[in-house]
């Protein structure tokens, strides 16, 4: 059971950001609401895409781990948005409230779930995997804002 705690708790961390990298708070933090949508020197991306990619999927590994009722968007084309910028400031605080709300229901998940349990509904997946699939999913896509943050001379060195 100790070696468990010491899982949850690293496990835990992991999602949360900021032991070997950024969080997804510290990522987005003071920045000015009329870069979200920029796209500097041809990078495919803006930091609103990126971040509703990870709004989306994180959202769906979610609900896949506790759901067997949940349908996976599309992929590539439903994980991805269009719109290089949110609609509004409203759609931008709405898309970071989910990605906190969502990843605080995955660590309860991981709080009270067997984490090497097969989901029911899956093809041998585990809380565990999900887990990790999120933090590593997760991390990319940060470090993806970071550098556009410091593209367009945003980011706190």
């Amino acid at each position: 059971m100790e070696h468990e705690n010491i899982l949850i708790t690293e496990l835990k961390k992991l999602i949360n950001g900021g032991t070997a990298h950024a969080g997804f708070e510290d990522a987005v933090a003071d920045l000015p609401f009329e870069l979200t949508g920029e796209r500097p020197y041809g990078l495919p991306y803006s930091i609103w895409q990126l971040a509703e990619h990870i709004r989306i999927a994180q959202w769906d590994m979610l609900e896949f781990s506790k759901d067997g009722n949940h349908q996976s968007p599309k992929w590539p084309e439903e994980y991805w948005p269009k719109e290089t910028a949110p609609a509004n400031s409203e759609a931008w605080e709405n898309c970071l409230k989910q990605i906190d709300q969502d990843r605080k229901a995955f660590i309860n998940l991981i709080d009270t779930q067997d984490l090497f349990a097969s989901i029911p509904h899956g093809t041998g997946q585990n809380i565990l995997r999900e887990a990790l699939q999120v933090a590593d999913h997760n991390a990319y896509h940060i470090a993806e804002i970071i550098v556009v943050r410091r593209l367009l001379g945003v980011w706190k060195s």
